[in-house]
């Protein structure tokens, strides 16, 4: 028997909750739900969600601090669906250890579609406790028309090779081995240089353009590398 992915919905608004929890089961997923931080930790420790959607403005805790104590001991893929729009909030919450970040009001569609991603990624996973080393493990990337060639060190689109820099080759490297995710600029700064600062946030946007020049045929248009404005960005899986 099929065993289904089991969401965990974090949400204290009820009718919202209820949204959610229905979109999801027309999906064929498993739902449990609850409406407080202390709710969602003890259900995180005694179910083992896939997928955690969660709301950070909960009535007892704080959603980063939720964030914060569940990531070190679970390998869900957490779904940041909140009211707080600020980019500051966005990139904290990515930082903290959320894979994904909706703003409210989401179009449901997109909210699925999220979930299809992150469930990709723990498929992809032979063992849970092993997904680092299995990403290393990677030897290729292919979506679409672009191939990585971890190897290889090379890059080809459109039956192509394009040659990329050291730099820009690290780059979508990095983010073809987090493909799905959104990347913060502290992120991939401090993988790439190791430190962060507003020079390092300008030469990135230079690296990023320089990379979608040669990989898009719109580079205004991106079909590969979407831009989160103000937040990071992100290598798309399909």
């Amino acid at each position: 028997m099929e065993i289904k992915p089991l969401i965990l919905i974090v949400e204290d608004d009820k009718s919202i909750a209820k949204f959610v929890k229905v979109s999801m089961e027309a999906q064929g997923y498993k739902c449990i739900e609850t409406t407080t931080g202390q709710g969602a930790l003890a259900l995180v420790f005694s179910s083992n969600p896939d997928v955690i959607i969660l709301d950070l403005g909960l009535p007892d805790m704080d959603g980063l601090e939720i964030i914060e104590k569940i990531r070190p001991l679970t390998h869900a893929k957490i779904i940041v669906v909140s009211a707080h729009g600020h980019e500051r909030i966005k990139v904290e919450a990515l930082d903290t250890g959320a894979d994904d970040y909706l703003t409210k009001p989401f179009n449901v569609s997109e909210l699925l579609a999220r979930v299809r991603v992150a469930l990709r990624q723990l498929k992809q996973v032979h063992v849970l406790g092993q997904m680092a080393q299995m990403q290393e493990e990677a030897t290729s990337f292919k979506v679409g028309d672009l191939l990585i060639d971890f190897d290889k060190r090379k890059v080809v689109i459109r039956e192509e090779e394009v040659h990329l820099t050291p730099i820009e080759f690290k780059l979508i490297e990095l983010m073809a081995k987090h493909a799905g995710r959104v990347l913060t600029h502290r992120f991939m700064i401090h993988e790439i240089w190791g430190g962060y600062g507003e020079n390092e946030t300008q030469s990135l946007r230079v690296f990023m353009a320089n990379i979608r020049r040669k990989i898009e045929l719109e580079p205004t248009h991106p079909r590969y590398i979407i831009t989160e404005v103000g937040v990071g960005y992100r290598l798309v899986d399909e």
